[in-house]
């Protein structure tokens, strides 16, 4: 597929978290200039500060020269003024998956930046067409996927709303490759690809473990070796981090019913506080 990129040279991030900072990461890393906007100024410099030491990381390990990491970092200014991203010609939104926080950011945006400015939403589980709908541009709006992390993974998964034009979802496909992704396309229902086929799977791991079918160890290993997957369901739960695995579950269960009712054991460990690798413990300990 192919979209014509002359028409993006700044590229706006909406969420210094770590997808927000991942996406800006790579998106300076193919040279484009970026603005990297959140609402208060730690979490603006904890994002640069991410971004600073995953190029240090890969410096490290010979994947990037420090002068190319050291164009890149220079090619991201850190905001908390929105309307900074007025002169991007894509804006990209990558903050906590709720749907009316996004609706009304989508709508800012749209009433801030160019007519031919495109809006691609990083969700991934909700809806498109709702989170376009806020705007008067949903044949411009379009979901961009990222994988977690996304300077490693490899993946972005593009989701068409009901009215996401072609030539946006081409574009899509071109800019995601551009940033030296490979890409897929889903149809704008509950979870998409990943989260539709991943999370009823995570979640099965867990049933697994709590109804004593194996230790966690072994279930993740049965799966690794053989799946071919490179990581097993549990330990991928404590990666993605257990509450945001629940808030998947808790959402596709409320749009395609009971298959995808969360884990018991996975709401208890979110109640406790043990959300994986980022607290120190989920089904894992971590240092």
């Amino acid at each position: 597929m192919h979209g014509d990129l002359d028409a993006i040279e700044r590229v706006g991030v909406v969420g210094a978290g770590t997808m927000g900072s991942g996406i800006a990461q790579v998106a300076a890393t193919a040279g484009y200039d970026v603005v990297l906007r959140d609402i208060d100024p730690d979490l603006v410099e904890e994002g640069l500060d991410r971004i600073d030491d995953s190029l240090g990381r890969l410096v490290n390990r010979g994947d990037m020269t420090e002068a190319d990491a050291e164009a890149a970092r220079d090619r991201i200014d850190g905001t908390t003024d929105l309307d900074d991203l007025g002169s991007c010609d894509i804006g990209i939104e990558a903050v906590v998956e709720d749907i009316e926080i996004k609706q009304d950011l989508f709508s800012s945006l749209d009433d801030l930046v160019d007519e031919d400015t495109y809006l691609a939403t990083n969700t991934s589980t909700l809806s498109i067409t709702s989170i376009a709908s806020a705007t008067d541009r949903s044949e411009r709006v379009v979901g961009l996927h990222f994988m977690n992390p996304v300077p490693i993974m490899d993946g972005v998964e593009v989701v068409v709303g009901e009215k996401t034009s072609e030539a946006t979802a081409e574009l899509a496909h071109t800019f995601a490759e551009d940033l030296g992704k490979e890409t897929w396309e889903a149809d704008d229902k509950p979870g998409f690809v990943t989260n539709r086929i991943l999370i009823p799977w995570i979640n099965e791991g867990i049933r697994a473990f709590d109804e004593g079918v194996a230790s966690k160890e072994d279930i993740d290993r049965g799966m690794t070796l053989g799946t071919n997957v490179p990581m097993g369901p549990l330990e991928l739960a404590d990666h993605i981090g257990l509450d945001v695995a629940l808030h998947a579950s808790e959402t596709l269960h409320e749009e395609l019913g009971d298959r995808y009712t969360p884990a018991y054991l996975l709401k208890r460990k979110v109640a406790a506080g043990d959300l994986g690798k980022k607290t120190g413990e989920g089904f894992y300990e971590y240092d």
